[in-house]
């Protein structure tokens, strides 16, 4: 049964969270700081982060920093505000999805079994993509470039894996948000450029400055994946 840590200083909103979230069979364990949140998933296997980002002291931006520095895990923001520029940072910083307050329980519990669902279709046995030095292990959800690992999000590692399974193919932001995230016409083009700066960022630091290619007017393709 799936864990998901519930995130927020809001005790209202978490319950409405949990209860939602429990109906469906998940397992919740709650923190209403973003520093408890932290120390909350160092003891505790969590699958899923529901993080809200307008905290004080520590807000869900910053816990998300934080726990990017050692875990891939799943992370969703919930915001009071329609602000594309939090919306976009937190998508930088290797969030995986958001939804804006007031919010729907069963749209959030939707999109958080859809995450889950890209986390679990990334883990077929035996199912291995290679390019050049590059190897995507969808079973250990591990990226490596030669003989280094790179870290990637889950949809840091869905996105690669499309790029890299047709590499001479110009993928459109529209054609990526569909196969990565489905019918979630919400998201915006400026979403799937944050994931792949990330993605270049990750590269870069290990001698692969070109990984993804830009084609001007038409979208992304893998790029070199040789040093």
């Amino acid at each position: 049964m799936n864990n998901i840590l519930i995130v927020d200083d809001d005790a209202r909103i978490r319950d409405v969270v949990r209860f939602a979230l429990e109906d469906s069979g998940f397992q919740t364990t709650e923190a209403g700081t973003g520093q408890d949140a932290l120390e909350l998933f160092r003891k505790t296997p969590t699958d899923l982060v529901v993080l809200d980002i307008g905290m004080p002291e520590m807000d869900g931006l910053e816990a998300c920093k934080e726990l990017r520095k050692s875990s891939t895990v799943p992370i969703l923001f919930l915001t009071a505000r329609d602000d594309e520029i939090d919306r976009i940072l937190g998508f930088q910083l290797g969030g995986d999805d958001y939804v804006t307050k007031p919010f729907s329980p069963r749209e959030l519990v939707l999109r958080i079994k859809a995450i889950l669902a890209r986390s679990k279709d990334t883990q077929s046995p035996d199912d291995v993509t290679v390019f050049q030095d590059l190897r995507l292990d969808h079973s250990a959800h591990r990226c490596t470039l030669a003989e280094t690992e790179i870290q990637l999000t889950g949809i840091e590692f869905s996105v690669l894996s499309i790029l890299a399974k047709a590499p001479s193919r110009v993928f459109g932001r529209a054609q990526l948000i569909e196969l990565v995230y489905g019918d979630n016409t919400y998201l915006s083009g400026r979403t799937v450029d944050s994931h792949i700066r990330n993605i270049r960022q990750k590269a870069r630091a290990s001698g692969y400055p070109d990984l993804i290619q830009t084609v001007h007017g038409v979208g992304v393709k893998l790029g070199a994946c040789q040093c």
